[in-house]
C-alpha cells in the first residue's frame, strides 16, 4: 500500500484517540476486577504489583476473528500468533507467544486452573520449533467472559510454564439470556471462504444455580499464496491456511449445596485440518503422478479439558477442592506415495498418531486477615499425573523412504510415558497503609522423571497520590521438560539449504541421538525482573508503562538439524536408512529477553456516543548469554543460524497497536491499527530481516431492534503482507513467497459480515 494511505490510516487512528482524550464528559470506568496474579478478592487491575491485560466478552465480539489467538493479537501489546502455512504438527494447532518467548513458556489457566498441553510437538522450522502449545483457538470465543494476560512470571504462583506469563479464561456464567450468531466471509483473492456459527445460552438449576452452554462451528476452507512455479509454468504449491473444521462444546456451571457450591467445566473441539506438503516434481512418482503432486496431510484432533470441583467456606477461611483433567489426540493420515513400494505404493496412509492425558487433584485454602490496612493468606497443594504416548503407522507409511512428506511413526521402541508430579505453595500479601502493598509466594514441586524445584516471587506495590503508583516484582521460575520433549521420535521432509530431505526427530535417550551429544533433559531454570508506573491523570484514563528482564537458564530447545559423514555412520550402525540428518532436544542455550511496554485506556462519552480508546506500544529483545558444545562430536553445533533466528529474532522486536470504538444510538465502529516491527529469518539458505508491516481493520455494527445486530468487515484493510523471501528461487522454483514466521501471516485481505439475534 502507498505510504499516503498509510498516513491517512494512523491520521484517522490517532484522531480517534484524540478526540477520546479531549472529550471529557460523563467518563466511564476503565478500572476492574482481577482474579490473576492475586489471590486477594476484589484487587483492581490498576493496583496489581504486575501488568495485567483485561480483554473482555465485548471486545472479543467486536473483532472480526472467529479464533481467539487472533482477537488477542489485536488487541493485547505482547501477544503474538504467527500463522505457519506449513507442516501438520504446526497448522493444525498454531502456537501464540507471550513477549516473544516460546508458545510452551506461557501458562494458560481455565477459570483459574491449569490447560493442558498438545499431544502434538511442533517440530517443523517455525516459531515455536520444538514446543508443546496450548490450543487457544480449541474454545470457542462465544463461551468466553473475560481474558487475562498476566505479563510478568508466576511460576511461584502457579506451577511450570508460567515463565512469560499467564493467560487466564473466565467462561460465561449467566444464568440467562444469550445469542445466536453466524458470520461468513472469504479472502480478496477468493479463497478463504468461512462460516462460524455459535450458539450460547445460559438455564437457571435450581435456587441459585446456574449453567451457561456454548456451541460452534467453524469452518475455512484453504488459501494459497504461491506463486508461478519457475520450473514448470504453473503454479504447483499450496502455501496459506490449511482447510479446517471445528465442532466446539462448552458448559461452566455451579449448583449451591448447603454451605458450600458443586462448580465444573468442559470444553471440547473435534477439529479436521488438511495441510499441504511441499509439491513433488513428475520424477518422483512419474507413473503414479506424472505431473507431480503435492501431499497433504490431514490430522484429527479430539481436545477435552474439564474440571470439577466444590468450594465453601469455614470459619472464615475459603477452600477450593477440584480435579481437573485434559485430554489431546491427534490422528494422522498422508495422501502421498512411498516411491520405496514402487509403483504399488498406496496413495493414503495411516500414519499413526499421539495422545497425551493430564490429571489434577488440587486444594487452595485462603482467608483475608485485618491485620494493618488488610492482608491475605492462601496455601495449597496439588498431585498431577501425565501420560503421553505415540501410536506406530501402518507398516507401508515408514517402509524405506517412507511417504513423501509425512513418514508415519516407527518409533525405535514403543512410546508409552507417564510421571508423576506433587507441589505445595504458600502465597500472602499485605497492606501495610492504604498506599503500599506487599507479596511473597513460594512454590516446591516434585516430579518423578527429574527432581525438585522450589521457586519464589516478591512484589511491592505504592501509591503515594490517587494519580500515580508505582510497582516491581522479583522472581525464581522454573519450567519443567515435558514427556513429548523427553520421548519424542518421528522422521519427517524438511528443507535443507533448499532441498528437500528426511530429517530425524530422536527422543533424547534414543542410541542415535546419544551418540550424537543428547543428554537428559534439565528443566529451564529463570530470573526475571519487573519494574513499572500506573497513571491516572483524570477519571476514565489509565497509562501505564513497564520494563522486565527474564534470564532463563538451560532452555530446551530443539538441536540443529546434523548431517555429514559423522551422523551417517551413526544411522548406518542403528541401521537406519530412511533420514539422512538427526536432531533431537537438548539444553543447548541461556537466553535474556528484556524489554518494556506501554498501555493507555480512555473510556469517555460525549452525548449519545460513548468512545473507548486504547494504545499499546511493546519492544523485546532476546539474545543468546551462552551456548553449550556438543560435548561428544564438538564439530557438530547443537544449535545454529537457522535455529538460532528462530530461538531469538522470527517474531516482531516491536509491535503498535491502537484501536478506537464508537457507539452512536443504533450504530457502533471499531478501527483497529497494528504495526508489526521488523524480523529476521532463514528462510532458505541466507539471512534475511524481513520489514515492518501496518495492518488496519474496520468493523461497523447496526443494530435495528434491541436484540438484533448486523455486522460488516474488512480485516487488513490496506491488503499487506510481509516481505517475499529473498532467495525463494533456490528452491521449489521460487513458488514460495513468503515467510511463514513473523505475525501477519499471508492471507492479505478479508471481508466478511455477520448476523446476531441475542435473547
Amino acid at each position: 500500500m502507498k505510504t499516503s494511505a498509510k498516513s491517512l490510516i494512523g491520521a484517522l487512528a490517532a484522531s480517534l484517540a484524540a478526540t477520546g482524550a479531549a472529550a471529557q464528559t460523563a467518563p466511564a470506568n476503565v478500572e476492574e476486577v482481577i482474579v490473576t496474579g492475586t489471590r486477594s478478592a476484589g484487587r483492581l487491575v490498576t493496583d496489581s504489583p504486575a501488568p495485567v491485560d483485561v480483554i473482555s466478552a465485548e471486545t472479543i465480539s467486536a473483532r472480526g476473528a472467529q479464533e481467539l489467538s487472533r482477537v488477542l493479537q489485536m488487541v493485547a501489546p505482547s501477544f503474538n500468533f504467527p500463522r505457519t502455512a506449513t507442516g501438520p504438527s504446526s497448522t493444525g494447532i498454531r502456537a501464540p507467544t507471550l513477549r516473544g518467548l516460546s508458545p510452551d513458556q506461557v501458562l494458560v489457566l481455565v477459570n483459574g486452573k491449569r490447560g493442558h498441553g498438545s499431544s502434538v510437538i511442533n517440530f517443523n522450522n517455525v516459531i515455536g520449533r520444538g514446543s508443546v502449545p496450548i490450543d487457544l483457538n480449541a474454545i470457542p470465543v462465544s463461551s468466553i467472559a473475560k481474558v487475562e494476560i498476566l505479563r510478568d512470571g508466576a511460576a511461584a504462583q502457579y506451577g511450570s510454564d508460567a515463565i512469560a506469563g499467564v493467560i487466564n479464561i473466565t467462561l460465561k456464567s449467566a444464568p440467562e439470556g444469550g445469542e445466536i450468531s453466524i458470520q461468513g466471509g472469504q479472502t480478496s483473492e477468493g479463497d478463504g471462504q468461512n462460516v462460524a456459527a455459535t450458539y450460547n445460552q445460559g438455564f437457571r438449576l435450581g435456587e441459585g444455580g446456574w449453567l451457561n452452554f456454548t456451541a460452534e462451528v467453524r469452518s475455512r476452507n484453504s488459501t494459497s499464496r504461491a506463486a508461478i512455479d519457475s520450473r514448470f509454468g504453473r503454479v504447483t504449491n499450496e502455501h496459506g491456511d490449511p482447510d479446517a473444521l471445528d465442532y466446539i462444546f462448552a458448559v461452566n456451571a455451579a449448583v449451591p449445596m448447603g454451605t458450600a457450591e458443586v462448580y465444573g467445566d468442559a470444553v471440547y473441539n473435534r477439529r479436521k485440518s488438511i495441510s499441504p506438503g511441499q509439491y513433488r516434481a513428475p520424477t518422483v512418482s512419474p507413473v503414479l503422478f506424472p505431473n507431480g503432486f503435492v501431499p497433504h496431510i490431514r490430522v484429527d484432533l479430539d481436545d477435552f479439558g474439564g474440571t470439577a470441583g466444590v468450594r465453601g467456606a469455614l470459619s472464615g477461611w475459603s477452600w477450593d477442592l477440584s480435579n481437573t483433567v485434559g485430554y489431546n489426540k491427534a490422528e494422522f493420515e498422508n495422501n502421498s506415495v512411498n516411491t520405496s513400494l514402487g509403483n504399488t505404493s498406496p496413495k493414503l496412509f495411516d500414519a499413526g498418531g499421539t495422545r497425551y492425558f493430564q490429571d489434577l487433584i488440587n486444594l487452595q485454602i485462603t482467608r483475608p486477615f485485618e491485620v494493618l490496612s488488610g492482608a491475605n493468606l492462601a496455601f495449597g497443594v496439588e498431585g498431577r499425573y501425565e501420560a503421553y504416548r505415540i501410536r506406530r503407522g501402518e507398516p507401508n507409511s515408514f517402509f524405506g523412504s517412507g511417504a513423501q512428506a509425512f513418514p508415519g511413526f516407527n518409533p525405535p521402541t514403543p512410546v508409552d510415558e507417564n510421571r508423576e508430579a506433587f507441589s505445595a505453595f504458600a502465597d500472602g500479601e499485605l497492606s501495610l497503609t492504604s498506599q503500599i502493598d506487599l507479596g511473597a509466594a513460594v512454590r516446591y514441586e516434585h516430579y518423578s522423571d527429574f527432581g525438585d524445584a522450589t521457586v519464589g516471587k516478591v512484589s511491592a506495590f505504592y501509591r503515594p497520590a490517587e494519580l500515580i503508583a508505582f510497582r516491581a516484582t522479583a522472581a525464581t521460575g522454573f519450567r519443567a521438560p515435558s514427556l513429548q520433549q523427553t520421548f519424542f521420535s518421528t522422521i519427517s521432509s524438511q528443507q535443507s539449504g533448499g532441498v528437500l530431505v528426511n530429517v530425524g526427530t530422536f527422543a533424547v535417550d534414543d542410541p542415535i541421538s546419544r551418540a550424537l551429544g543428547s543428554q537428559s533433559l534439565r528443566p529451564e531454570k529463570t530470573d526475571s525482573l519487573s519494574a513499572g508506573i500506573v497513571l491516572k491523570p483524570f477519571p476514565g484514563l489509565v497509562i501505564s508503562a513497564d520494563l522486565f528482564r527474564i534470564d532463563i537458564d538451560d532452555r530446551i530447545v530443539l538441536s540443529e538439524t546434523l548431517a555429514g559423514a559423522a551422523v551417517t555412520n551413526v544411522l548406518r550402525a542403528a541401521g537406519v536408512t530412511n533420514t539422512s540428518q538427526v536432531r533431537f532436544f537438548n539444553n543447548a542455550v541461556d537466553t535474556r529477553t528484556e524489554g518494556y511496554e506501554i498501555t493507555a485506556e480512555w473510556r469517555g462519552q460525549v452525548g449519545e456516543a460513548k468512545l473507548h480508546a486504547t494504545a499499546a506500544y511493546m519492544l523485546v529483545d532476546t539474545d543468546i548469554t551462552r551456548q553449550r558444545a556438543n560435548r561428544v562430536i564438538p564439530a557438530l553445533p547443537l544449535l545454529a543460524p537457522i535455529a538460532i533466528d528462530l530461538l531469538t529474532k522470527s517474531q516482531p522486536q516491536n509491535k503498535l497497536t491502537m484501536s478506537g470504538r464508537v457507539e452512536w444510538r443504533q450504530w457502533s465502529a471499531s478501527l483497529d491499527v497494528t504495526r508489526y516491527g521488523p524480523f529476521r529469518n532463514i528462510p532458505v539458505a541466507a539471512e534475511q530481516t524481513f520489514g515492518a508491516e501496518t495492518v488496519a481493520d474496520f468493523i461497523v455494527d447496526f443494530a435495528p431492534t434491541e436484540n438484533l445486530r448486523i455486522g460488516a468487515g474488512v480485516i487488513n484493510i490496506t491488503n499487506e503482507h510481509a516481505d517475499k523471501v529473498a532467495d525463494r528461487a533456490l528452491t521449489q522454483g521460487g513458488s514460495l513467497q513468503y515467510p511463514e514466521v513473523g505475525a501477519l501471516g499471508m492471507n492479505g485481505r478479508e471481508y466478511f459480515v455477520r448476523l446476531t439475534r441475542r435473547f
